[in-house]
């Protein structure tokens, strides 16, 4: 039996036309095929901002390791009056996670002026593709106390 509104006293399939009662098969598999395709595009958008995050947080990590050997070269020109020149390797552990700098010293056309440069990696074998390379320039005391 259909039910009557009570304001107007009309009968439910007068107020409410059959078009208007659900969705129709047909609309449930459109919106679930819309579902289909926007789903996996979501997620492969969020999966490469993830990656995109680990490695701007290597990149920092790598500058912060490269910064923290050039700091370590000037207080080496402090103490001890001298730089070292050539090339040096090392590792350094920071964030976790082991990383390798090599850095190597040559004098500059200035006499008493040295350029470092700095290259980081997350491998052992990564000097060929480095994750940060940093540029450095130092001055060695000379014997007057004189920078």
């Amino acid at each position: 039996m259909p039910k009557t509104d009570s304001l107007r006293g009309e009968t439910t399939s007068s107020l409410y036309p059959r078009a208007f009662l659900g969705f129709t098969l047909v609309e449930v598999m459109v919106a679930l095929a819309v579902v289909a395709v926007a789903l996996p595009a979501l997620l492969v958008t969020l999966s490469k901002q993830l990656d995109g995050l680990r490695y701007l947080e290597d990149r920092t990590h790598a500058q912060w390791v490269a910064a923290n050997r050039l700091a370590e070269l000037r207080l080496v020109v402090g103490a001890k009056g001298s730089l070292q020149t050539g090339r040096i390797s090392g590792t350094e552990e920071l964030a976790g996670r082991s990383w390798y700098w090599w850095s190597e010293g040559v004098e500059t056309e200035v006499p008493g002026f040295f350029r470092y440069e700095i290259v980081v990696s997350d491998r052992e074998d990564g000097e060929a593709s480095p994750i940060h390379t940093l540029d450095g320039y130092l001055a060695q005391v000379q014997s007057n106390g004189a920078r």
